[in-house]
């Protein structure tokens, strides 16, 4: 019988059960607990007053943190301190201190593996710490500075590789957008010149008829269709230039308020500290929310709040639903929510809506990128 190639291996069954990120989360958790196993003897016979039956649960409940790494990065960083001193393992900082560099960059990653230095400076003049230390601070250093310096460093490294995908990625979609607009203006721009010239030509033919204003009208039409055109597929397809950040949401506000739909914003004073691509994704949603509430829930306030929590950038808008039913139903594709999700799913955050009998709210999350 040949052998079934199709079978999924057990990290792919992982993957589709958990979702990349989760997976590689609980395969680095794993990591790091089968990394410090393997000294279940000597921390149960010489480092601390564990047995050989406690050692396992508390190694694996210190693994277990690095399940938050990617939004509480400072939670596995603070046990592996406890580790540092308690269990006198060196395993789970690295894995810390890597999250923190890949998750909050170089300014964070320098500053904790400095205070681990520091922590592990500190208890290297404890009496009785540990029997077998190292002779000297110096020799004792050179084993605990290249650990925590290395793997801060390739977080670092990492976080950085993450933001040139991201810019790289957004620049394909830009010239993919600069593509597509350039064919759509050529070919709807031509027959929008085409249907100018044809009926500049027959109000000529028809002068002094009936239909001479018609055709000129119609003309007039062709021009100015061609002029909008030129405008939105043209000067709007660099995405750089079209869409500003956090200091055009005033701006948008006050647009918004002039069709009809009052809006109330709040803005963070370090929500302007974020990367200039993750304000244009929050322009984008916050465009397109007021955009939804001027269709859909015309005169009723519109809440916009923005801030930084926890290393995340959070984005809420939030407005009541109208009570009258519209005469009409509003022009819409019915795409904007998934646009929004789209772009904030993929730089690395989530968006959620809650529709309530009388509201109606849409909350994003994003990286903040800063410490």
């Amino acid at each position: 019988m040949m052998e079934d190639m199709s079978a999924p291996s057990p990290a792919s069954a992982l993957r589709r059960a958990l979702g990349d990120d989760r997976a590689l989360d609980v395969l680095i958790a794993l990591a790091a607990f089968a990394l410090m196993i393997i000294d279940v003897p000597g921390l149960a016979a010489a480092d601390n007053s564990l047995t050989g039956a406690t050692v396992p649960p508390v190694l694996a409940a210190g693994s277990a943190t690095l399940l938050l790494r990617r939004r509480w990065p400072w939670i596995p960083y603070l046990a592996a301190l406890l580790f540092l001193g308690w269990l006198h393992q060196l395993t789970l900082i690295q894995f810390a201190l890597y999250s923190l560099g890949r998750f909050r960059g170089r300014r964070t990653a320098v500053v904790s593996t400095v205070l681990y230095v520091a922590v592990a400076c500190g208890l290297y003049y404890v009496p009785g710490w540990i029997g077998h230390r190292a002779e000297t601070l110096s020799s004792f250093l050179s084993i605990v500075v290249p650990i925590g310096v290395l793997s801060a460093a390739v977080g670092v490294a990492t976080y950085r590789q993450d933001l040139v995908r991201e810019v790289e990625a957004l620049q394909a979609v830009q010239a993919e957008r600069a593509s597509v607009a350039r064919d759509v203006h050529d070919m709807v721009g031509r027959e929008l010149t085409m249907l100018a010239v044809t009926a500049e030509v027959r109000a000529r033919r028809a002068v002094g008829g009936p239909h001479e204003q018609d055709f000129d009208s119609l003309a007039a039409t062709a021009r100015r269709a061609h002029l909008m055109l030129n405008e939105i597929i043209v000067t709007r397809a660099d995405e750089r230039r079209a869409t500003p950040g956090l200091e055009g949401l005033p701006s948008l506000a006050a647009e918004t308020r002039r069709a009809g739909t009052p809006v109330r914003l709040d803005v963070a004073s370090g929500a302007y500290g974020v990367s200039p691509l993750r304000q244009a994704a929050v322009y984008r949603v916050v465009q397109e929310c007021l955009t939804n509430a001027v269709k859909h829930a015309r005169g009723e306030e519109v809440e916009v709040a923005i801030d930084v929590r926890g290393g995340e950038l959070v984005v809420r808008v939030r407005n009541r639903l109208s009570s009258a039913v519209p005469s009409a139903a509003p022009v819409s594709s019915g795409t904007g929510t998934f646009s929004m999700r789209e772009r904030v799913e993929s730089m690395g955050g989530a968006l959620r809506t809650r529709r309530t009998a009388t509201t109606y709210e849409v909350e994003a999350t994003l990286p903040s990128g800063t410490p």
